[in-house]
């Protein structure tokens, strides 16, 4: 039987294939999305949304906790975790609703299935609903994704230990939750479940929380972390893991002050990503992989092979859903015979812990590590006086400019609206203002914005002292901020 033929073809329905699909399908041309699972990817299924929505859960019991505070008569009580579970899982069907209606209007067609390559441009479809099907395109984009990865630790993958996906489906609220790893989805998570009642051990292989960030960052968060009941630990090695998660589990490490033993019910993960470019066939299809697995690609996310694209995390982009975004729009842009690269992306991040932890840009350890001689301009979160109104002043605002210009070159802020407060600064940067363009503007008063202000006065009164200054004085062509 011949091959169904298509113009395009789009393995995996993550945030850019699926933009990539919509659009490419609008424009009128034959194009399928041969998804395994997730409709939408992990994002709106297991990943960014849903552990968004557990953690405003937390955030809502917190704010219960400690309602006494503010005049609250609420007692606080057990949390039901079947309730927090269906609130995210109406709120993933919603999600999902949502993208096959787009699907519908859009014209592509969404294929459930395991896509292999038989053929450079040829794929055969094992369908979730049984049969196969074989297809060929003349252009195919890879939108594979990452998935968790565990670590080789003797008795750790035989303990069946939580991922984000089961975190995320737990109907039953953990007695004592060992989190091993300290960056995004571990932190989020551990404070989330201490909300919820839990006791919560979070083991770091390295020094500090969050290692890609200033040591200020971390400090600040392993204070807030610390005020809440979560033992931190690290740097800490993980010997060996006895036991099962979810019933009984001992976790033996070593610690610069000795060996210990952690005891708990129930053991997450997560200690980064791999891609998932295994089992599909890209070698038969031309695709040359990097050292780590990741599909290689140049900066218009070309693979080696001719016609094929890959975008997202499987093509090492930033694992963050915005970055997949722009990935759509990079090649979007190319198909369309424009000249649009990812080189000198800048890329945003936000850590969704209460306080947020958002940064764009340059850091402290990124100008010290690139020879840039920068000024400095930090406050503590109490100097924006909305935080006082809330009574959330734990944090700060930092800003990184250029030593020779009044340029942004950089922005971490570790306080409540975070996140929101960082695309200010962002734009600003995008638009090449100075940074005294937010220092003299009129910002309403009392916001978390308005800190800005008082932020960028402040380097007026810098000193040559404070000047972090190296080798050189040239600014690097990029900065990404990762996880």
């Amino acid at each position: 039987m011949s091959p169904e033929t298509y113009t395009n073809l789009i393995i995996g329905s993550g945030e850019g294939g699926k933009f990539l699909a919509w659009h490419l399908a609008s424009s009128g041309q034959k194009t399928a999305v041969i998804e395994r699972r997730w409709i939408g990817g992990s994002c709106p299924n297991i990943n960014c949304l849903p552990s968004k929505n557990e953690i405003w859960s937390a955030k809502v019991n917190h704010l219960v906790y400690i309602g006494g505070q503010f005049s609250s008569t609420a007692a606080p009580g057990p949390v039901d975790m079947a309730v927090v579970r269906k609130r995210k899982r109406d709120m993933v069907d919603g999600l999902v609703a949502m993208h096959l209606q787009k699907y519908k209007t859009s014209g592509a067609e969404l294929i459930m299935g395991h896509a292999k390559f038989m053929a450079p441009k040829t794929l055969e479809v094992q369908l979730n609903e049984g049969g196969s099907r074989t297809l060929t395109a003349q252009r195919i984009f890879l939108n594979l994704g990452t998935r968790a990865a565990i670590p080789r630790v003797p008795g750790l993958a035989e303990s069946d230990p939580l991922t984000n996906i089961e975190a995320l489906e737990l109907d039953r609220l953990p007695q004592r939750l060992i989190v091993i790893g300290a960056g995004y989805v571990g932190l989020e998570f551990a404070q989330a479940y201490r909300r919820f009642g839990s006791q919560v051990t979070v083991i770091q292989d390295g020094p500090q929380l969050l290692a890609r960030e200033d040591a200020d960052v971390a400090k600040e968060l392993l204070e807030v972390f610390t005020s809440e009941g979560i033992e931190v630990l690290a740097p800490t090695e993980i010997l060996s893991v006895h036991g099962r998660s979810g019933e009984h589990v001992r976790i033996f490490v070593s610690t610069p002050s000795g060996e210990r033993t952690i005891v708990g019910s129930d053991i997450l993960v997560a200690t980064g990503r791999v891609p998932n470019t295994n089992s599909i066939g890209l070698d038969t299809a031309g695709v040359s992989l990097d050292p780590r697995g990741y599909v290689q690609v140049d900066e218009r996310l070309q693979t080696t092979a001719p016609n094929i694209w890959a975008l997202g995390e499987c093509a090492g982009s930033p694992q963050f859903t915005h970055a997949s975004f722009d990935d759509f729009r990079v090649i979007r842009d190319n198909l369309a015979g424009k000249n649009r690269t990812t080189r000198g992306r800048v890329i945003p991040s936000c850590l969704f812990t209460d306080p947020e932890v958002a940064h764009i840009g340059v850091s402290e350890n990124d100008a010290k590590r690139l020879g840039i001689s920068i000024r400095l301009a930090k406050i503590p979160m109490s100097d924006d006086l909305r935080s006082r109104t809330i009574g959330e002043t734990r944090g700060f605002m930092k800003a990184i400019l250029d030593a020779n210009s009044d340029q942004i070159l950089g922005f971490t802020m570790v306080g409540p609206e975070a996140g929101e407060v960082m695309a200010v600064v962002q734009i600003a940067m995008q638009a090449g203002l100075a940074y005294t363009a937010l220092r003299d503007a009129i910002l309403t008063h009392p916001t978390m914005s308005e800190g800005l202000t008082a932020l960028f006065f402040q380097t007026k009164e810098i000193a040559a002292d404070t000047k972090i200054r190296a080798t050189a004085s040239t600014r690097p062509a990029s900065a990404v901020s990762g996880s």
